[in-house]
């Protein structure tokens, strides 16, 4: 048995990009593909099974998402918020099957297969948590976030715009860091955050 047995991946990329002034930051382009197939694709490589949440269509998240091995969940009320997003996400897994979720946003460019691998190894490193969360390197915590199976009923009730940090702070004696440095808080939510990252980057 592996770290990676009864995990399933998560990937929430159902929001508006409202702060994007007109422009969808998942499909900025990112080593020469749209973000969002990228992370996907880095999902995929950890073996285990993606599903990943979008709108309703039409959108062009679908397209840039055709050829890969993930099942796509619409979700109808994405625009009320990520705890919403979440919720139907959860709702849409293979429960008798998922053991864990780990929880992936589609806006983090810098984080890899082997950041998201780290974390759900965490599982067997640390058996006594029930929520494993990727940290910077002073401790600050981010994502992706790894929940236990147990938890799955709590993220299905969840409801507005705090994604899952209710649950969080719910269990958070049992929650385990794991640090993969800067991939772990770097979001680009703004064209002048995207400016600087690649300025910075030179990607």
């Amino acid at each position: 048995m592996t770290a990676n047995d009864g995990v399933h991946i998560l990937l929430l990329a159902a929001g508006a990009s409202a702060r994007m002034r007109g422009t969808d930051k998942l499909l900025e382009t990112v080593q020469g593909q749209p973000l969002l197939h990228l992370i996907a694709e880095r999902a995929l490589a950890t073996g285990c099974p993606l599903t990943i949440t979008l709108p309703q269509r039409p959108d062009q998240r679908y397209t840039v998402l055709d050829g890969l091995d993930a099942r796509l969940h619409a979700v109808r009320d994405a625009a009320l918020g990520m705890g919403v997003s979440l919720a139907a996400g959860v709702g849409a897994l293979p429960q008798g099957a998922t053991k864990a979720v780990l929880v992936l946003l589609a806006d983090m460019p810098e984080l890899t297969t082997l950041h998201m691998t780290k974390i759900i190894s965490a599982r067997q490193s640390t058996p006594e948590a029930l929520i494993w969360r990727g940290s910077d390197a002073d401790g600050r915590p981010g994502h992706p976030v790894l929940f236990d199976a147990s938890l799955l009923p709590e993220l299905r009730d969840l409801k507005g715009d705090q994604g899952a940090q209710s649950v969080v702070s719910e269990h958070k004696e049992h929650v385990a860091l794991v640090q993969i440095g800067q991939a772990a808080t770097l979001d680009l939510d703004t064209p002048e955050a995207w400016m600087a990252w690649r300025a910075q980057t030179a990607r």
